[in-house]
């Protein structure tokens, strides 16, 4: 964990800084564009890396989530898990909802998936555990006329902190403005080990909380060995939702922090350099 006044100093830099600045020199394509081979695979109430009904794909350059070979979704929540895990970094994701809802699927999980932070390993799933234990920043689609916003977070067995308070709640709305149709939408996560994540949509940051630890409820049919309340989350793997609504990404890359987060004076300079590359 950053240390309290060494956070501040961080803080500082980073509320200043336009995260969408950073310059492409330093990223990392976790989504090749061509194919899946980076990626493992959990669809509940099936065995790990079984991608059920061909459930996510690639074609025309994009990662695409689509259930046409689903009876009805019935709760087969699934991930899509990139093959190693990180602690600091900014991940960048362009996605969009396309389509209709799979059969079967939940009212709430209508145009709806996300980006699961800090996730435990995927290996370590049992069969029919609906999600990861994991910090989600939730994605959503509007339904053309209700106010719904994107970027929230939600808490499958963790906890965080909002204003040095602890927050119990599962979700968490953003101030992010609704985006309805088929329209690509940017999301970041800018993630310091258990310290801070900040979630930016389309450039604005639209939400903010800090120290994610394990706890809580919101996840079902784990192993509890996994399931280690109160330890805090340094790390963890990335994936990507399907939630029973056809979403695709065309863009899913990071940028690593790791290098700097042990310099304060480094991080500082690198996230000051980034943010004058505009």
């Amino acid at each position: 964990m950053i240390k309290k006044k060494r956070l501040a100093l961080i803080l500082g830099v980073l509320f200043a800084y336009n995260v969408t600045a950073f310059a492409q020199k330093g990223w990392i394509n976790l989504f090749n564009g061509k194919d899946l081979k980076d990626w493992n695979i959990k669809i509940s109430k099936h065995a790990y890396n079984e991608n059920f009904g061909n459930t996510f794909y690639v074609e025309d350059g994009i990662l695409k989530v689509k259930y046409d070979s689903y009876d009805t979704f019935n709760q087969q929540y699934g991930h899509i898990f990139y093959k190693k895990p990180f602690s600091n970094y900014l991940i960048r994701v362009e996605y969009r909802f396309v389509g209709e809802q799979a059969k079967g699927g939940e009212g709430w999980a209508l145009r709806n998936s996300g980006v699961m932070l800090h996730c435990q390993d995927p290996a370590t799933m049992l069969k029919d555990q609906d999600f990861p234990i994991s910090i989600e920043g939730q994605l959503l689609g509007g339904n053309g006329k209700d106010e719904r916003p994107t970027g929230n977070v939600c808490t499958p067995g963790t906890t965080i902190e909002i204003k040095d308070k602890l927050f119990t709640p599962h979700c968490l709305n953003s101030s992010s403005k609704t985006y309805h149709g088929e329209q690509w939408v940017t999301a970041e996560f800018l993630v310091l080990g258990d310290s801070i994540i900040k979630h930016i949509v389309n450039g604005d940051t639209v939400l903010t909380y800090t120290h994610p630890k394990i706890g809580g409820g919101n996840v079902s049919n784990y192993d509890p060995a996994v399931k280690q309340d109160g330890k805090a989350l340094t790390g963890g793997y990335i994936s990507l939702q399907s939630e029973s609504h056809p979403v695709q990404f065309r863009v899913v890359k990071l940028f690593d922090l790791q290098p700097y987060v042990n310099d304060q004076k480094k991080l500082e300079k690198v996230l000051a350099k980034l943010r004058a590359e505009k």
